[in-house]
Formats: C-alpha cells, structure tokens, sequence
C-alpha cells in the first residue's frame, strides 16, 4: 500500500519540467500509479520519482507501482534525479 509521500526532489522535479513548458499534473496522491504526468507537444510520459539519495532498498517500486509500469500503454520512466529529468526531457520531448 502507498504510505503518500512525497520524495524530497519531486518539487525540483515538477518545477524543471515546467520551466521547460511542459505540462504537468501531479498525481502522487493516487494509489498504484505513478507520480506525475507530463506532457509537451503531443507526447505524454508517466513518470515515477524516487529520490536518488536514499539507499536502493528505499527506492524500490511498491508493488502497485510496479503494476502501473508493466500495465501502463504508453512511456514511462523512472526519475530519480535532476539529471535524469533532463535526460527523459531530451529522450521525450525533443
């Protein structure tokens, strides 16, 4: 079960995808889903946040998550970083 709370970096997160006019509808309130929603141009990509800095153990995806990802018909993608965000930006909306 989801325990709702928010990774540390998902602020930063939210706000760089913004800054690069990305649309982004945070739904980390929802159970077995993923965090956020961000879409530019046409593409949509579902994105989980971790926070990178925790341990690997504490970054797992909960089971609900893990569902949504291997259900979910479209891109999706792990951020845990300010880095990744740029790289999944790049990858998706360049």
């Amino acid at each position: 079960m989801r325990a709702n709370r928010i990774d540390a970096n998902q602020t930063e997160i939210i706000k760089y995808f913004r800054s690069m006019g990305c649309y982004v509808l945070n739904i980390s309130s929802l159970k077995n889903c993923c965090d956020i929603l961000v879409s530019k141009n046409g593409a949509t990509v579902a994105i989980e946040i971790k926070d990178g800095s925790k341990p690997k153990s504490a970054r797992r995806l909960t089971s609900g998550e893990a569902k949504f990802r291997d259900e979910w018909q479209g891109a999706w993608r792990l951020c845990e970083s300010l880095e990744d965000a740029e790289k999944i930006y790049i990858d998706c909306f360049l």
